[in-house]
This record gives structure tokens, sequence and C-alpha cells, in this order.
């Protein structure tokens, strides 16, 4: 496949190896009036129109080849979500209209809603009705051009239902033509019947979840939610030591509903630090300093 006549294509390539920081961010590498050729699936060649089209392989082989005349449009690579809890089985626009009339976080909580309410529709469901719900939220995605997911678990925390929420995910994406990347969530909440037992819930997402998400291939980050009324920084480094123990990465939710534990959080290197609603102009300086990710998520609150 040829792409011709595109007025700009936007290459993304720069000097930084890793992720980018600062200016580097503003540097799209831009192509302008470019061409893309690919070949049995992949990208072998990027440059100006008017070189693609004299080149001799392309000149003998054109006739097999499909040409798609761009017409001057942009031509860009697909977006990345890289933070997303696909797994449930119903929208909480309950919760959602509360916000909207400023009820908090907590009080929507206190009240029976938020995670907990998505907590008893996925234990109940069938492994293959929410494989269903993510493969219709993966194909919505794809035609909003997203070509690169993250897929969090973490609306079950119970064992078998966590793993069944990682299967229905790896199930979805094998029906799906982009990239899905698994994270476990089991340190989202602290159940209810787990409530006078903190400890022994660490230790089932330490010592069940993260071996048995390993084990069976489900899951190649772990999450943990350090916030108040969730998970503090002591028991987050707990799950992480266990995740690297998997070779398993780490990421975070983090001062969401408030400034809590960030140094302490980033002092343990996650490869993403999502949420930070709750930051000063100093945190934002040491973030800056680290190596982890800043996921912004504006439309959580």
């Amino acid at each position: 496949m040829l792409l011709t006549n595109i007025r700009q294509l936007l290459t993304l390539r720069g000097s930084a190896t890793g992720p980018r920081r600062g200016t580097d961010l503003s540097n799209l590498g831009i192509v302008e009036d470019a061409s893309v050729f690919c070949l049995n699936g992949k990208i072998v060649s990027v440059g100006k129109t008017k070189e693609a089209i004299r080149d001799p392989w392309i000149q003998k082989n054109r006739k097999k080849i499909v040409e798609i005349d761009c017409a001057g449009r942009v031509v860009l690579p697909g977006f990345v979500d890289s933070h997303t809890h696909p797994v449930f089985i119903s929208p909480r626009l309950v919760d959602f209209e509360k916000r909207t009339t400023g009820a908090s976080y907590e009080e929507i909580a206190a009240a029976g809603g938020g995670i907990q309410s998505s907590l008893r529709d996925v234990r109940q469901a069938w492994k293959s009705q929410l494989a269903e719900k993510v493969l219709q939220f993966l194909r919505t995605i794809a035609v909003q051009g997203t070509t690169t997911v993250e897929a969090k678990s973490g609306y079950g925390l119970t064992l078998d239902s966590e793993l069944k929420s990682l299967e229905a995910i790896r199930d979805a994406a094998s029906h799906w033509p982009g990239t899905v990347v698994s994270t476990l969530l089991g340190a989202h909440i602290v159940p209810r019947e787990f409530r006078n037992r903190r400890k022994q819930y660490v230790e089932l997402v330490c010592r069940e979840m993260i071996p048995q998400a390993a084990k069976k291939k489900l899951a190649q980050f772990v999450d943990v939610f350090t916030e108040r009324g969730a998970f503090t920084a002591g028991e987050t480094r707990k799950i992480f030591d266990a995740a690297r123990n998997y070779n398993l990465g780490t990421r975070a939710h983090v001062c969401q509903l408030s400034r809590t534990a960030l140094l302490e959080l980033l002092e343990l290197d996650p490869a993403s630090s999502d949420h930070l609603d709750c930051v000063s102009d100093a945190d934002i300086r040491y973030l800056a300093r680290r190596n982890t990710i800043a996921t912004l998520v504006p439309g959580a609150n």
C-alpha cells in the first residue's frame, strides 16, 4: 500500500530515546508533502511523495500496489490510551449525575455507589459477557483513532473475578487488530468483606493475584490506587515488591483526591503516576526529575 500526497505526516521521530520531556514534546517530526509505503503490514519507507513515485521498485510494481491519494490530508500514528477501565457491565451514570451536582467521590462511595457498585456486577458476570463488553470498547476506540490501549482489571477484587477480568481482556484483544497492554488492578480499593482485615487483603493481592496473573501471562503491569481511603504508601511498596518479583511493571493511581504519599510513591519508580489532580508546583518540579510518566485523566473528575 502506498499513501501519497500527504500534506503533513507526523512521524514523531525525535532525538529522545525514552519518554519525551520539555521541548522534546513539541517535536512532531513533520514531513511535508509526504508518502508512506507499506509492505506485508509493515511500514517500510517514509519520505516525500515525489521521491516515492520515482523509486525503481515502486515504479516496477506500481500496478500491484494499492495506492491511496490522501489529497492533502494529515496522517499521524494511532493514538495511545494509557489508562482505561474497560471491564464492567453497567456505566455508573447515577454516579456521574451526582458528581455534576456537587457530590464528592467519597460521598458517592459512602452511599453505595462508586467502585463497590461495579464489583457486584463484575463478580456475577460470565467471562464471555465481560469479554464482549471489552470488545465493544476496543471497536469504539479504534473508530476514534486509538490503536494501542492499556486495559485494567479492578472491578472484581477477588482472585477469581480479577483473573476472570484479565482473561476477558485477553479474549477481547485476540479479536482486535490493535495492541492491548493488560494491568492487574487488584489493589483498587479494599472490598467490604475485608474492611477490618486490610493486611489479609494485601496478602491476597501479593501472594495469590499477582502470582496467578503472572503464571497465566495475563498482565504486564500491576497498578495500585494509592490514596486516602484506598492503599497507603507502605501497602503500595509491598504490592510493588511482589509485582517486581514476578517481572511485572508497576503503575499507580495517586493524588486523585488528595495529596497522599506522592513523594514516597515516586521513590518506588512506578512506570506511570496517574491522575495527579492534587499536586503542588514543587511536586511538579520533583516529578520532572523522576523517571515516572505523569498520566493526566481530566475526565475522571
